[in-house]
């Protein structure tokens, strides 16, 4: 008997599993399915990918190349920090499947104990900052500062033409970033020293505090000359330095934004950390992303759920404000642990330690003899050295410590919560200074904040590890995730996050990294990047990739600017339209706006797949400013379409680019290429199809892939290890590789998988979910289907005349499930009113089975209430979920037994923390903070 590979593992049917679901749907192989499911003409085996190791072998080379990285003590800063994350947060967040395999809180009433860390997360920062909304969470602080820059031209009314004005104290990653945003919608930006304020005709401003340098300068001036032309004013803040300095909101400010990275989140290499935004009263639906707040549930208790614009670019598309996505949840969820964990005295000993011991620094350079720039500083201190800059980094270096480089005269050295004496001896060392340390560092009596901050009591109650163990476990248990059961959301790709893949994002040598040490400190690091790069190019089929883009959103623009930077490079800046189908998903429509492009509709046929007679008619009539088609394969309603190489062929023939979306790749993985079947680009997202778990709605990775020609329109960073990626299109994510700290995840994945397991994978996957039409069709038309009546990764479930004979809807299913226990599929896209269903390959038969038994009950539910069996009123559907509350006051047309045990598991029974929630009172009495304790009486 042979030992089980990983892909064994890793796949949940196993052979025989396989062989009765392939009995059911009529085929004698996986082969023989997949021949049949995926037209002929784009089928394409995988190669170039190595044999696949076993888990142990692969840890093993996850250690040696995190063993060839030098962490060093980092003193380096520029917006990056090492940081203490409290083991007790490490362990049972970080490192928790209940925490990291959620998806995002689309069923609130499943997603309650993850609800409740953002709203301490949104709580958190809106006290830090002086302002009373914040989101709950973006993805780093550069891009959070890119989507300032468009709620300035937002909400500065009369103003749209005018530039905005960037502060050059911003960190020179966000400067990058949000130019390259900013020329792609065509917002000028003139960058100043705001110092002393601006007398730039401008629509807004965006100020550092603390600037770069070093010095703490109140942004207060900035703030007056932005309000005086009636302009828009974002402040870019440390919000650990906020716990000491004055709020920004208390100067005046509009905007707040950062990011959370040093309040107990590893550097990862640059990332995955949650950013953030804060903003006056009367720009609450402005705000990016995503808004937690504050409702009842049917039975009038408190309870949360998302707020107002969730997901707005599904329902805006073109009109979008943001094509954000996902968000960083699992980092942010971190942060406000950290929050809650130290409470704001605790907080603020950490900020007094890392303020006093630049102080000190910068006290004992200047004794020494040497030069430095500010006195009013916070952490960071910077030297300057005529000439010898370099051999005092190298001097630092040789001791392990790495510090920064400015220029050949200056030296940047930051201090941070870890920070000892013996770093500062090592530094003062290295400029050559006598040492004459105090036992203690000294702190600042006068400290520049007066006001109180995390006030709330959810700050004050946990600091023992006790209570945090318990009040982490407390909020895990209220959460439906992986680790419960199957999350069968269609287009989210919710599979296995293997335990081997996880484990390596902890070793010291990939989680305290700075991402801009020098290139030989990173060396495992980028081999393991370079080499991940590679094999992502071999299963798609395109020349080249870059992993720089850190959610699927920015990995759709990254290929869009791609495609106008190559149209730009050929004389062709006139082309600026992009064809998306009906049935695309949100975020291409938004994207394409944010690309500076023109978004024109193509219709889908009644099956579902793109109408080419429509195409035809678009190319014609645009063929001269045809930009490029965005285009998901297999469709968004889950279709293998046989006109996918016409459409590129066409497309192709009129000037324009093909971008294949690539949120549907798990239906293509070692059978088919975007890269070969007509794609010149594609996004493809790490977090659905190679493994990084959503954790609660983030962190997520989007590399963008492109063809030949287009490789030279990849993104660059100004600071970029790799010299030669330092000139380009521009920065995309404020880390040169984005999200590295989780690209170990797909790494180990795809080492461990090889060519046949992933392409096993995909045929499952394919298998599942035919499976499930096939059992549920009966019940539950499935709404499109390609050749031999056959779907690709997932199947859309027709609902809406079964439900509205009951007069219910496809809430009710989706709510009835919970008591079932699971998650439901997606409700409504991309067809209102309808269920979409993705099994993945890793859920078992049993588990497949156990769905579908339940959908199978739902529909006799649905059939007895329109049989007046029920009450129309009062019903297991209309007045579910049902929590264990539920049971004290049972007044109902229907036994306990049908309302809370339909399935009979009273045993291990998932019993929903609230009942149905009322979207519509929360978001017409909006609460987006933590609410008083007397609520919950």
């Amino acid at each position: 008997m042979t030992a089980s590979t990983f892909a064994d593992r890793h796949i949940g049917p196993n052979a025989s599993d396989q062989k009765a679901m392939l009995t059911t749907l009529g085929y004698e192989s996986l082969d023989a399915l997949m021949a049949a499911a995926v037209p002929a003409g784009i089928r394409q085996d995988l190669v170039g990918l190595p044999a696949p190791i076993s888990e142990t072998e692969a840890l093993a080379r996850l250690r040696a190349l995190a063993e060839k990285n030098n962490p060093g003590v980092s003193m380096i800063g520029l917006g990056y920090h090492p940081t203490i994350t409290p083991a007790v947060i490490r362990r049972n967040v970080l490192e928790d499947p209940s925490w990291y395999t959620a998806y995002t809180p689309y069923q609130p009433e499943i997603s309650q104990g993850r609800l409740e860390a953002l709203l301490n997360f949104q709580t958190m920062v809106a006290d830090l900052t002086g302002l009373p909304t914040a989101n709950a969470s973006l993805l780093d602080e550069g891009t959070a500062a890119a989507e300032a820059l468009t709620l300035i031209h937002r909400a500065a009314r009369g103003k749209d033409e005018l530039p905005v004005v960037l502060d050059d104290g911003l960190l020179p990653q966000t400067i990058a970033v949000i130019q390259t945003r900013a020329e792609a919608i065509g917002i000028e930006t003139v960058v100043a020293d705001t110092r002393a304020g601006y007398d730039v005709d401008a629509a807004g401003v965006i100020v550092a505090y603390p600037r770069t340098d070093g010095e703490v300068v109140s942004p207060k001036a900035a703030i007056d000359a932005a309000h005086a032309q009636g302009g828009v004013a974002v402040v870019v803040a440390d919000p650990l330095a906020l716990v000491l300095l004055a709020s920004p909101g208390s100067l005046g400010a509009d905007v707040v934004v950062g990011s959370t990275q040093r309040l107990g989140v590893p550097m990862f290499y640059g990332g995955p950390h949650a950013g953030f935004m804060a903003v006056r009263e009367g720009l609450e639906r402005n705000l990016p992303g995503r808004l937690v707040g504050v409702s009842v549930d049917a039975m009038g208790r408190p309870a949360y759920r998302l707020a107002l614009q969730t997901r707005e670019q599904h329902i805006r598309r073109e009109k979008a404000t943001s094509n954000i996505c996902t968000a960083q949840v699992l980092l942010a969820v971190t942060a406000s642990m950290y929050a809650v964990y130290h409470g704001p005295d605790g907080l603020r000993a950490i900020a007094e330690h890392v303020r006093g011991s630049a102080v000190l620094l910068n006290q004992q350079l200047r004794a020494g003899g040497i030069e430095t720039l500010h006195e009013n500083i916070f952490d960071t201190v910077v030297a300057r050295v005529s000439g010898r800059a370099a051999e005092v980094v190298a001097a630092a270096r040789a001791e392990g410590v790495h510090l920064r480089l400015i220029d050949a005269d200056h030296i940047g050295i930051s201090t941070n919560e870890a920070t000892t004496l013996d770093h500062i001896e090592l530094v003062l060392q290295a400029f050559g200074v006598e040492s004459d340390l105090p036992v203690e560092f000294g702190f600042l009596s006068a400290l520049d904040r007066d006001d109180d901050i995390l006030t709330h009591p959810v700050f004050h109650e946990h600091h023992s590890e006790t209570q945090m163990l318990r009040y982490l476990r407390k909020l895990s248990d209220r959460d439906y995730a992986l680790d419960r059961g199957m999350i069968p959301l269609g287009s989210c790709t919710m599979k296995l996050n293997a335990t081997a893949e996880m484990e390596p994002i902890s070793y010291p040598g990939f989680a305290d990294l700075h991402p801009f040490v020098p290139a030989e400190d990173a060396a495992g690091f980028i081999e393991l990047i370079e080499t991940l790069e590679e094999w992502l190019a071999d299963v798609t089929g395109y020349a080249g990739v870059s992993i720089q883009p850190n959610a699927g959103s920015q990995g759709e623009l990254a290929g869009l600017l791609a495609i106008a930077a190559y149209h730009r490079s050929r004389g062709d800046d006139h082309r600026d339209v992009c064809l998306i189908p009906s049935s695309a998903h949100g975020t291409n429509a938004a994207s394409a706006v944010m690309a500076g492009m023109r978004v024109i509709v193509v219709k889908a046929t009644d099956q579902g797949e793109v109408d080419l007679d429509d195409l035809k008619v678009k190319c014609v009539e645009h063929a001269d400013d045809l930009a490029a088609i965005m285009v998901t394969y297999p469709s968004t309603h889950g279709v293998y379409e046989h006109g996918i190489t016409e459409l590129a062929e066409l497309v192709h023939a009129h000037g324009g680019q093909v971008y294949v979306d690539g949120a549907n790749l798990n239906a293509l993985v070692g059978h088919a290429q975007p890269g070969h079947f007509g794609g010149d680009v594609s996004h493809l997202n790490l977090h659905k199809t190679f493994c990084i778990p959503h954790g609660g709605g983030g962190p997520g990775v989007g590399p963008v892939a492109v063809a030949e020609h287009l490789v030279p329109f990849l993104p660059s960073h100004p600071l970029h290890p790799v010299e030669a990626k330092r000139e380009g299109i521009g920065a995309i994510s404020a880390a040169p590789y984005g999200s590295a700290g989780i690209l170990p995840i797909p790494y180990t994945y795809i080492a461990m998988m090889g060519a046949d397991g992933l392409r096993d994978a995909t045929s499952v996957a394919v298998l599942s979910a035919n499976y499930v039409a096939k059992r549920l069709a009966s019940a539950f038309p499935v709404l499109y289907t390609g050749d031999e009546e056959l779907v690709a990764h997932e199947c859309i479930l027709d609902v809406r005349d079964v439900v509205k004979a009951a007069g219910l809807s496809v809430d009710d299913i989706a709510k009835r499930l919970i008591d079932y226990g699971f998650h439901a599929p997606t409700m409504s896209f991309p067809v209102a009113g309808t269920l979409m269903v993705e099994p993945t390959e890793s859920e078992d038969l049993a588990e497949l089975d156990r769905f579908c038994e339940a959908m199978l009950a739902i529909r006799s539910e649905i059939d007895a209430v329109a049989a007046g069996e029920y009450p129309a009123d009062d019903n297991p559907l209309v007045n579910a979920p049902h929590p264990a509350r539920a049971l004290a006051d049972w007044k109902h047309a229907y036994s306990v037994d049908v309302a809370c045990f339909p399935a009979g598991d009273y045993e291990d029974k998932y019993w929903p923390p609230v009942a149905r929630i009322d979207n519509a009172y929360g978001d017409r009495n909006l609460v987006c903070a933590c609410p008083p304790m007397e609520q919950y009486a």
